[in-house]
């Protein structure tokens, strides 16, 4: 197994405020995305997308990135087809009016044991009722694991082809690092949307089964809302 990264240097025309930085990433990939006719399918599909990315860095402590600076983000897929497209597409976008991405570049990362996973962009999991996935709200950790779980399964047989069948949770451990929910906001018909998350320490299992998931969930996302910026994680262990 292998996912593909493409680490992104934007450089701002705008201040955009943190809480609209997902939203302004997730529009310009989407956009991007729309100018190549197989990346456009793919967008417009439904289902899983396979892909993810992580917010503006470095972070501002006033929580408004600077117009005028460069910041860098990164893109992570499955397919590598689809970020050699986005590579040549994203800096073709250079209409959009709050960022132009002025550099790209690639990296292939190759399965590796992983000892540690952490949350860098809240996860989302939808629950009854639509609601979404809060200690608050519901609690159940359980539901939570297995939810996780069943997710990663299913964008695995989707992007391979075959299914998975694990005999245990890949997760062993599941720590909650937020003392309240954490949002990602986007704007939808006019109306600004708001999906519940939550940021994790996760010590996954070492079984076989468990380490091809949590590698699957470094290369597309945790949970849901990824093509939003949501399940962006970062790994800790041995390549």
């Amino acid at each position: 197994m292998q996912y593909f990264e493409l680490r992104c240097t934007a450089y701002l025309k705008n201040d955009i405020p943190f809480k609209e930085s997902f939203e302004t990433l997730s529009k310009y990939i989407s956009y991007s995305m729309a100018l190549d006719r197989e990346l456009k399918a793919t967008h417009e599909s439904k289902g899983f997308k396979h892909y993810c990315f992580g917010g503006l860095f470095p972070i501002e402590k006033e929580k408004v990135y600077k117009k005028g600076s460069n910041y860098t983000f990164t893109i992570r897929s499955l397919d590598e087809n689809l970020i050699d497209a986005l590579s040549n597409e994203l800096r073709k976008n250079i209409n959009n009016p709050n960022l132009l991405i002025v550099e790209t570049h690639k990296k292939i990362v190759k399965q590796f044991f992983v000892s540690e996973l952490y949350s860098a962009t809240p996860v989302i999991v939808t629950v009854e009722n639509g609601f979404h996935w809060t200690m608050e709200k519901d609690g159940d950790i359980m539901k939570l694991q297995k939810q996780l779980h069943d997710n990663l399964e299913k964008k695995y047989q989707d992007f391979y082809g075959e299914p998975i069948k694990a005999e245990q949770n890949f997760i062993q451990l599941l720590e909650i690092k937020n003392r309240v929910p954490q949002t990602i906001q986007i704007a939808k018909n006019d109306k600004k949307i708001r999906f519940f998350g939550n940021k994790f320490r996760i010590v996954p299992n070492e079984d076989e089964v468990s380490q091809k998931l949590v590698f699957l969930a470094l290369g597309c996302g945790l949970g849901e809302k990824s093509s939003f910026g949501g399940g962006f994680l970062l790994g800790k262990g041995l390549g």
